[in-house]
């Protein structure tokens, strides 16, 4: 399997990179076929207005500090870059991103009938009972909607986000941690951004299913024609880092975003129902629209079902990973861009700004290969 990591680093953002760092377990993910997706490379020029200037695109690429970028014109691909050292083979680290491959799970459990978004959490996972999770349903768990007090904040070593992370790097049990998380508001009236929900929400999955994520995502990258492997991030208990631990090419990455479009693989297969990649788009209330999120996280996208819409239609969505880890499509044109990046993570202000330099561009390259818009 390919032995490089590029993008994001689990040690950068205090997690650890699952191939390299002594101490952390991760599982393999077979690579699911071996036919590659159609190239035909042609000259991309966009103009990213900014950060207070204009951009081209080496720019852009350069100011968000970029390690790969793929964009893909309904499944062919028209663009691939890597920065040094990093190329097709490697393994770029999704960091949240692994959230919305969780979603695809999530949304086939769904359609094969083995869960529905009204279950109870606490009626698959009676552990959870007396705890912040206790009253919540599935659905609140996808919109992060799930009321408890849980806040997410890696710049804080001693915070329960560090902390679960840390049972990853330590080999612990991430899943006694989540027993600890209290309530705090009413389930379905805030949006508090939350590994422990995904955390959670692939617990629910597994009982529901009996596989596990590293099993799920191997079934999924069969079925997507995936031809790297990819690596999973696991606990000392086995418990997959589903909210962040998932590594893969950067091809494959444009495979899980082209599922996003309308449910299905690039063969045409389906493996999402229609009516699912269409919802888990959409906003499902008026404080997940674009705009609407808490401004520390972003002012130019939304949250539907662990994927985040870039309109209030949720006609393009992307997946997003810490530090510039970015699997977008327009469902409308089936167009898709990959784009993952390691900037620094320390300074908000900077992180803050090469993720919104970043949609900017996302938008930009996808403006091009929408052949009804017109120029601006």
């Amino acid at each position: 399997m390919p032995t490089s990591t590029g993008g994001a680093r689990l040690s950068d953002l205090r997690f650890a990179d699952p191939q390299h760092e002594p101490g952390w377990g991760h599982v393999v993910v077979p690579a699911g076929g071996s036919s590659e997706l159609p190239v035909d490379l042609r000259p991309v020029a966009v103009e990213v207005a900014g950060a207070g200037r204009l951009h081209d695109l080496g720019e852009w690429v350069a100011a968000t500090w970029t390690t790969s970028l793929l964009v893909l014109d309904r499944g062919v691909v028209v663009h691939e870059w890597y920065a040094d050292e990093v190329g097709r083979e490697t393994l770029f680290l999704g960091a949240s991103m692994t959230k919305s491959v969780l979603a695809h799970l999530v949304g086939r459990a769904v359609g094969e009938g083995a869960l529905a978004l009204s279950d109870a959490v606490t009626a698959l996972v009676p552990e959870l009972r007396g705890t912040g999770y206790d009253g919540t349903t599935v659905h609140d768990l996808l919109t992060m909607t799930s009321g408890t007090d849980w806040v997410e904040d890696h710049r804080d070593p001693r915070g329960p986000a560090s902390r679960l992370l840390a049972a990853f790097a330590d080999g612990g049990d991430s899943r006694a941690l989540l027993h600890g998380v209290g309530p705090a508001v009413v389930p379905g009236t805030r949006f508090a951004y939350s590994t422990a929900d995904s955390q959670v929400l692939d617990w629910v999955r597994e009982r529901a299913t009996g596989r596990s994520y590293a099993t799920e995502v191997a079934r999924l990258w069969r079925d997507l024609g995936c031809t790297s492997d990819a690596v999973v991030a696991v606990d000392g208990s086995g418990a997959a880092l589903a909210g962040g631990g998932l590594a893969a090419s950067a091809r494959d990455w444009a495979r899980v975003a082209l599922l996003a479009v309308d449910g299905r693989a690039v063969d045409g297969r389906r493996l999402l129902d229609a009516a699912w990649a269409e919802d888990a788009a959409r906003p499902p209330y008026p404080f997940l629209a674009p705009g609407r999120l808490p401004s520390s996280i972003t002012t130019h996208a939304g949250f539907g079902r662990h994927w985040w819409p870039l309109d209030p239609s949720g006609g393009r969505v992307t997946a997003d990973g810490s530090r510039g880890q970015l699997a977008a499509a327009d469902r409308h044109t089936g167009a898709v861009v990959v784009k993952t990046s390691l900037w620094p993570y320390d300074d908000f202000l900077v992180d803050r700004q090469a993720r919104d330099l970043s949609y900017l561009g996302i938008h930009a390259l996808l403006d091009l290969l929408d052949p009804a818009r017109t120029p601006d």
